[in-house]
C-alpha cells in the first residue's frame, strides 16, 4: 500500500482506523464493509485489532443479559467522551456512528469493559465469568461461543463469521445426555458475513455449564451443520 493510499484509508485525520470497531460491531453498511475487508487483506495491524476486538460484542451482550446494574461515569470520563463526540462531528458518518456506540456503551454501563474504567457502585454484583471456545466448520464458518452460569441455566453468546446468505440459522445447545435446546436463531443477510466475525448475538439455555457438551450452528432450511463448537471448559 502506498503512503497516499494509507492516508486515504485512514481518513482525513490520519488517525488509527476507527472502522475496525465499526466493523466488529456490524455498524458498516455493505459498501463500507466490503471496502474495509479489502483493506484488511493488506493491513496486518487492522487484522490484529479486529481479532482483539472480536469478543467484545458478545461480552457486552452477556453483561446486558445478566441485568447488571448500570454504573455512572466519572466527570472526567464523561467530559472526554463529549469532547470525542464533538470531534467526531467533523468526521464522516461511519466514524460518528462508531464513536456514538462507544460512548453509549461506556455511559450506559452495559459492557463488561466498563468495569475496567469505571467504579461499580458498592453492593452491586459483578457479572458471572464467561468461558469461551472456538471452532471452524468444514466450509469455513467460524464461531466463538461464550458460556456464563445463570440461576436458570446458562447465558450463551455467539460470534460467527464466514457464512454466506441469505439463510436462516439457529444455535443449538447439546447436553452431555444428548438433549438439544435452541439457544437463538437469526436471519443471515444476502451479503452474508465477512471473512472475519460480524455476527454477535446472545441467548440462553436451561442447561447448566457443567451439563453442556457442545453447540451447533445449523441452517434451519436444510439442516446443514455449519460449525460445531465444544462446550467451553470451566
Amino acid at each position: 500500500m502506498t503512503a497516499s493510499a494509507e492516508r486515504d484509508s485512514q481518513g482525513e485525520r490520519g488517525e488509527p482506523h476507527l472502522e475496525v470497531g465499526a466493523y466488529v460491531l456490524g455498524l458498516l453498511d455493505p459498501a463500507d464493509r466490503a471496502a474495509f475487508e479489502a483493506h484488511l487483506a493488506d493491513c496486518p495491524s487492522c487484522r490484529a485489532e479486529v481479532g482483539q476486538l472480536g469478543g467484545l460484542a458478545p461480552l457486552l451482550a452477556e453483561y446486558a443479559a445478566a441485568g447488571a446494574e448500570p454504573v455512572q461515569p466519572s466527570p472526567r470520563l464523561l467530559d472526554g467522551l463529549l469532547a470525542e463526540v464533538a470531534t467526531a462531528r467533523r468526521r464522516r458518518k461511519v466514524r460518528r456512528r462508531w464513536l456514538a456506540a462507544v460512548a453509549a456503551v461506556l455511559v450506559l454501563g452495559g459492557p463488561a469493559i466498563t468495569a475496567a474504567v469505571l467504579d461499580t457502585p458498592a453492593g452491586s454484583s459483578a457479572p458471572a465469568a464467561v468461558a469461551t471456545a472456538a471452532a471452524t466448520g468444514p466450509d469455513g464458518a467460524h464461531a466463538t461461543v461464550g458460556v456464563a452460569p445463570a440461576a436458570w441455566g446458562s447465558t450463551v453468546t455467539l460470534t460467527l463469521g464466514g457464512v454466506s446468505g441469505p439463510r436462516t440459522c439457529d444455535l443449538v445447545a447439546v447436553s452431555t445426555q444428548g438433549t438439544r435446546q435452541t439457544v437463538t436463531s437469526w436471519a443471515v443477510p444476502a451479503s452474508g458475513y465477512g471473512a472475519l466475525p460480524v455476527l454477535h448475538t446472545t441467548g440462553g439455555t436451561g442447561f447448566a455449564p457443567a451439563a453442556l457438551d457442545h453447540f451447533e450452528v445449523r441452517d434451519l432450511s436444510t439442516g446443514q451443520l455449519l460449525v460445531s463448537v465444544a462446550a467451553p471448559a470451566r
